[in-house]
């Protein structure tokens, strides 16, 4: 019997919640379950709120920054889950993931410049390039019955081109895959032989289900360290995505340098007391207790939607994550356009999840349906997707 207890479902609405309170504006339907952006509809854990809390009686909110156990937490966190000892002094900060990559995009490349990205993919990986007038370069993963793997052939030839810096997610959103070693030092290489930086959103690094394990890319070599910006966050693991609190790790001296430049000149490398104490209290020996007992709790949802789908629905292929708590399900076999397909999900079955397309064109035909949530949820969400397509011509 584990110490937690993540099958509560409790009202996030009338709370500013963007998951719930933009039903309405997002799917034109304000009683969809929403199982699309990637937070959880499980609590934040107690213990990191209690960290909160207790900073909360000290009278003053003023300037802050992050301490040398703000640093230790994370030095500590990667040396033991992923075997990464990592130096205090490669840290700085993001507000997230999605300002960190606009960050390294104007500090490491100029408009005009070739970046690559590997679709479908997270969807800000398309607008940061296009939005800082950088040319969008597309390696589209392969897909062989339902699993993904890199282009590696194809990889080559965009490098040999030339691009300023690759963008990796990995783990792999919305795919799921976790990259193996063999295959991140592939891709290194190929980054390495051509010059061309890896910035790699591994910010689903602690959401990997046994027996696979994330590897950070810039572990394997000294080589692959002077080449990569990595960047992380308690935000997706813990849901304190709210707290808009994150962190970059970059071995290499010039690169970080730059990078602090580009950080301070846009004002955003203070952060917030309330985002380092939730770090703090989250990368601890309670944080990989509940963690542990939380990766089992999705898997066994993981398995609920698999199996389900195998036996009552198999038209809509599924192959489980490897990482991540967003699946990649397979709407294809319907015929649906994209238009239809949304009708159908959004105001048949009642379902809010994310189009496949805005992942990009490969995404097309696929939904990404979010299991961060009470086993009940998810259960309910089935049962719709049953009564909706399981009549389908």
């Amino acid at each position: 019997m584990g110490l937690y207890n993540f099958d509560d479902s409790i009202s996030r609405e009338n709370s500013a919640c963007v998951k719930y309170d933009s039903r309405k504006a997002i799917f034109g339907n304000p009683e969809v379950i929403p199982m699309w952006v990637a937070d959880m509809d499980i609590p934040t854990p107690s213990f990191i709120l209690e960290a909160i809390k207790k900073r909360c009686e000290h009278p003053f909110l003023g300037y802050t920054f992050r301490d040398d156990d703000y640093n230790r937490a994370i030095v500590n966190w990667y040396g033991q889950r992923h075997g990464w000892v990592i130096q205090p002094c490669w840290l700085d900060f993001c507000p997230g993931v999605v300002s960190g990559l606009n960050h390294v995009i104007r500090a490491f490349s100029k408009p005009g410049d070739r970046i690559i990205i590997q679709p479908p993919v997270y969807h800000p990986f398309y607008s940061t390039v296009e939005s800082n007038g950088r040319v969008l370069v597309l390696n589209p993963l392969i897909e062989t019955n339902g699993n993904y793997s890199i282009n590696y052939d194809e990889l080559e030839m965009l490098a040999h081109d030339g691009a300023a810096m690759l963008i990796l997610s990995s783990p792999h959103n919305p795919v799921g895959r976790v990259w193996t070693k063999d295959e991140l030092s592939r891709l290194g290489a190929i980054c390495a032989k051509y010059n061309i930086i890896v910035v790699s959103d591994e910010i689903h690094s602690d959401l990997v289900y046994a027996p696979h394990k994330h590897i950070p890319i810039a572990s394997i070599s000294e080589a692959f360290a002077q080449n990569t910006v990595t960047f992380g966050s308690a935000s997706k693991t813990f849901n304190i995505a709210g707290l808009t609190s994150g962190f970059v790790i970059i071995p290499n001296e010039q690169l970080l340098k730059r990078y602090k430049q580009e950080l301070e000149a846009s004002g955003a490398g203070m952060g917030n007391i309330f985002g380092n104490e939730a770090l703090k209290a989250a990368f601890s020996s309670q944080g990989n207790r509940w963690l542990a007992e939380l990766l089992d709790y999705f898997y066994g949802n993981i398995l609920l939607v698999d199996e389900t789908l195998r036996q009552r629905l198999p038209r809509i292929r599924f192959v489980q994550p490897q990482g991540t708590y967003l699946l990649w399900l397979d709407f294809r076999d319907f015929g649906f356009d994209e238009a239809a397909l949304n009708g159908k999900l959004i105001i048949d079955a009642g379902l809010g999840f994310n189009a496949g397309s805005g992942f990009g064109k490969e995404g097309v035909g696929f939904q990404r349906m979010n299991i961060a949530c009470p086993r009940t949820t998810v259960q309910l969400a089935l049962n719709r997707l049953v009564a909706t397509f399981g009549t389908s011509r």
